[in-house]
């Protein structure tokens, strides 16, 4: 691809993204309540767990502002990735209705066209309250001022954001073979989700490999964090700064799934 061609398609982008937006913005009250509901019901996520803390003191050994550390990195990443990869998701239905047959005629990029198809702005209240609860546990551990720890706060979030936005890129690509795909998609985006709230080395063995082999959260969240909050177990600087890039990678391979799946689609016929 041409430096020229990737200035268009990234102009074109931003160009259905503004639509996306300004439709959205059309109902401005209606906006800032889906804002608020969001920001609202993840909050109460997070009460979940300062009840359990509240009630426990730690868990193994890890205190509730370092858990907030695990919390505030995933769930930004993941209201990133929610944010922009609604196209994906509305995959199978497409594929159902017929309607993706016409994405493949358009004379654009598929995943491009996908990408601008709608920007969830709603999804800022989930951001918001994981960089409020992050800035939280930033002050209750004394982290200060420090450009490589926030270097690394930004990078282990983009590369979370990459992991969440590539699992439903495959959840798209499972769709050319069975449009029942949704549930096992949510098991690893929702339920990824969940996991990255807490300290991976507090699950079971066969757990932290899958999701540190196969699923590289704890790459893109645990070892960073680990390094963040200055934790005895952090592995070297370097690790610390490579590990993010874990997720750009998976990112990297689903696109080259998505690809391999295009190229067997054969419609529906409709």
């Amino acid at each position: 691809m041409s430096l020229s061609q990737f200035a268009n398609d990234a102009a074109l982008c931003c160009r259905l993204m503004s639509v996306s937006m300004r439709g959205q913005m059309q109902y401005r009250a209606s906006f800032l309540m889906l804002v608020a509901g969001t920001f609202a019901i993840s909050f109460l996520e997070f009460g979940a767990v300062w009840i359990m803390f509240d009630r426990f003191g730690h868990l193994r050994g890890w205190s509730l502002a370092e858990v907030a550390v695990f919390y505030g990195l995933v769930n930004s990443g993941f209201a990133l990735a929610e944010a922009t990869s609604r196209g994906f998701e509305h995959v199978p239905e497409a594929i159902r209705s017929g309607t993706f047959d016409r994405v493949l005629l358009r004379p654009r990029s598929i995943v491009l066209q996908l990408l601008g198809q709608e920007l969830q702005l709603r999804r800022v209240g989930r951001l918001g309250q994981g960089l409020l609860v992050l800035g939280w546990a930033w002050q209750e551990l004394g982290l200060g001022f420090n450009p490589a720890r926030l270097g690394l706060t930004v990078l282990a979030i983009l590369g979370s954001a990459s992991l969440f936005y590539a699992l439903s890129v495959l959840q798209g690509m499972m769709s050319f073979w069975t449009t029942e795909a949704l549930e096992i998609a949510n098991c690893l985006t929702h339920g990824g989700n969940f996991v990255g709230q807490y300290p991976i080395a507090i699950y079971r063995d066969n757990f932290r490999r899958f999701f540190t082999w196969i699923v590289p959260l704890a790459c893109v969240t645990y070892y960073p964090a680990l390094a963040i909050i200055g934790h005895t177990d952090a592995p070297v600087s370097l690790n610390s700064w490579l590990a993010p890039l874990a997720g750009f990678a998976f990112l990297a391979v689903s696109l080259r799934l998505w690809r391999f799946g295009v190229r067997h689609y054969r419609s529906t016929g409709s």
